[in-house]
């Protein structure tokens, strides 16, 4: 069995009832919106298994932003860090950077839009999705709730290959108010540069986020990794790992505090794309026998309150929402809800201050195990694109 990893956003649109630095990449802005919504969703679930896509928020907001006006469009741009004249032609260049056929890994970014019959969209809006986003438009009646859901769920199950079979609930269409649906979904297949073999994986104990041990199918090889180790601002220091796909663009890092009595929810704030750039100059190559738990985590989440704590809220509000440059109609979103998926195996995923090692020949490579409660970030290393996140608190 293949490794995959995969995800889907949702956003629905409802008719109204009456700055960044020169140096990162659109990639990474968009992914640090992302992580930190990520951030704020482990931090009330400390204890729990969470999978998201930052780059899935970022898109489902990029999908958005052609449409919207005044302050609400500037609350979108602030939150992605994107120049007010628009970004799209750099996501155009990113979109494709991703889903590239160089990559070896299997990147699949589908988006959509599911307009109500009889609601008419701005074309610039239409254009500006369609050339950026690859965006496809299917008209639907939300006026049978069940029949739309239906629909929207087909897409959702074949633009990611079946592993997320369903996104939308019926009772989340009003089926006279609702006006346009707008999906994102991402799914991401790689395999391991170096797999792990099947007869080397074996029930081992994994502390869990609640303090009890389990047993768990825990994977292991010897091959050389980048490892090394970094600390937060409060020297809290944490050890942090690259596992390369076999394309090389792709790579999942893992990371986990260096003392076992430190919990992964006090490594985790200071989490940023810059973060990961700075593991990438740091970490070295060595040899050594690295054991991992086999592990899948589901996740759906409401992105509501979080998007609303990071300053982007006009969008939910009924007066406030400007979405002038999508509609003549007046409208706000009445939801933004994301599910993602993740499976990890030994053949890889469906859906990798620094410390000086000296090597002797003789020696027998170091043993790291990871045990504990662990962070996973799979990027796309040539845009700085953080495509998943997620916290593993019991595989």
């Amino acid at each position: 069995m293949f490794v995959v990893l995969h995800m889907c956003v949702l956003m629905v649109v409802c008719s109204l009832s009456v700055s960044a630095s020169q140096s990162s990449s659109y990639g990474e802005r968009g992914s640090d919106l992302g992580l930190q919504v990520f951030l704020r969703v482990v931090q009330d679930k400390p204890q729990e298994n969470v999978v998201m896509s930052p780059h899935g928020v970022a898109s489902i907001l990029g999908m958005l932003l052609p449409g919207a006006h005044g302050d609400t469009r500037r609350q979108l741009l602030t939150g992605l860090k994107y120049k007010k004249t628009g970004p799209y032609k750099m996501l155009r260049k990113l979109h494709k950077a991703l889903t590239t056929k160089s990559n070896a890994d299997i990147v699949t970014i589908a988006n959509a839009l599911f307009p109500n019959e009889g609601f008419s969209m701005k074309e610039d809006f239409l254009t500006a999705n369609k050339e950026n986003f690859m965006c496809e438009s299917q008209t639907i009646d939300y006026s049978d709730p069940e029949k739309a859901a239906e629909t929207i769920n087909e897409w959702v199950k074949n633009s990611t290959k079946g592993h997320i079979p369903s996104l939308v609930k019926a009772d989340m269409f009003d089926p006279t108010l609702t006006r346009l649906v707008a999906v994102n979904s991402i799914y991401f297949k790689g395999l391991w540069k170096f797999r792990f073999q099947a007869q080397n994986t074996k029930p081992r104990s994994f502390t869990a986020g609640d303090g009890k041990t389990y047993k768990v199918p825990m994977m292991s090889q010897l091959a050389v990794f980048n490892i090394g180790q970094a600390s937060t601002p409060d020297n809290l220091k944490y050890t942090v790992m690259e596992l390369p796909y076999h394309g090389n663009s792709m790579s999942m890092f893992i990371a986990l505090p260096s003392e076992e009595a430190t919990p992964l929810s006090a490594i985790l704030p200071h989490i940023s794309t810059a973060t990961v750039q700075n593991w990438t100059k740091q970490l070295v190559q060595r040899r050594m026998r690295l054991q991992m738990p086999k592990f899948t985590a589901e996740e759906e989440v409401d992105l509501e309150a979080p998007l609303r704590a990071m300053g982007i809220k006009d969008i939910f509000s009924q007066t406030k929402a400007d979405f002038r440059h999508l509609s003549v109609e007046s409208v706000y979103v009445s939801k933004a809800l994301q599910k993602a998926k993740i499976e990890v195996n030994e053949d890889g995923t469906k859906a990798s201050a620094a410390t000086t090692a000296i090597l002797h020949a003789r020696s027998s490579p170091p043993w790291v195990t990871v045990d504990r409660p662990f962070l996973f970030l799979i990027r796309h290393n040539p845009t700085g694109t953080i495509l998943f996140a997620g916290q593993i608190n019991k595989p």
